[in-house]
């Protein structure tokens, strides 16, 4: 007598399956990701992940908003330690962000790949990668009201900053900068970042 097929059982699917897809992208890049190639890594069959994903896409957004939560964890965290400390905010935010992108660079590069440039196709990653970015607004706004960054809006000076931050990271993933110690590197960007925008004496 033929055996039934018993059917197949997961804890959590969804996270195995973002997690192979990482795997996945720091291999063989973000163009190799295919629901059928996740689904063979798990050991699903290639229905499976149309339970938790409609399509490539969404998949590609689901990895890119766990990245923005990660980051936004990060951010946080050295936000509050800085706080603590009575460091600098800005300083604190910028080693953040690189030793974050350093960490996870596979997560990184599809947090910030062109396919998901229309965000708001997907409210929750818009959502996260939102509240990421007002962290370093916030500090910012904050620097400001202490004297100690220039007047201006701040949403402008704060992607000036991320625009810098986020080409050391990204320098440093390439290898472009192979000599580099990478937590040095990120607080001589933020320092350089501090002196433009740093209020000069005698400014009105």
């Amino acid at each position: 007598m033929r055996a039934r097929k018993q059917p197949y059982h997961h804890g959590d699917l969804r996270r195995s399956l973002l997690e192979a897809a990482l795997q996945l992208i720091d291999e063989q890049g973000v163009a190799a990701l295919t629901l059928r190639a996740v689904a063979r890594r798990v050991g699903v069959s290639h229905a499976a992940p149309y339970r938790h994903f409609n399509d490539r896409e969404s998949l590609v957004a689901a990895v890119a908003e766990e990245g923005f939560r990660g980051m936004l964890a990060a951010l946080q965290a050295a936000a509050e330690r800085a706080a603590r400390n009575k460091a600098d905010g800005l300083t604190a935010l910028g080693v953040a962000y690189v030793e974050y992108a350093l960490a996870h660079p596979s997560a990184l590069r599809v947090m910030f790949a062109t396919e998901l440039a229309d965000r708001a196709r997907y409210p929750a990653l818009a959502a996260v990668s939102s509240v990421t970015h007002d962290v370093l607004v916030q500090r910012v706004s904050e620097a400001q009201a202490a004297g100690r960054v220039v007047a201006g809006d701040p949403q402008e000076l704060a992607f000036a900053a991320w625009s810098m931050v986020h080409g050391c990271a990204m320098l440093l993933l390439d290898g472009q900068m192979p000599d580099a110690v990478p937590r040095d590197l990120a607080k001589a960007v933020t320092r350089c970042l501090e002196l433009g925008l740093a209020v000069r004496k005698g400014a009105k």
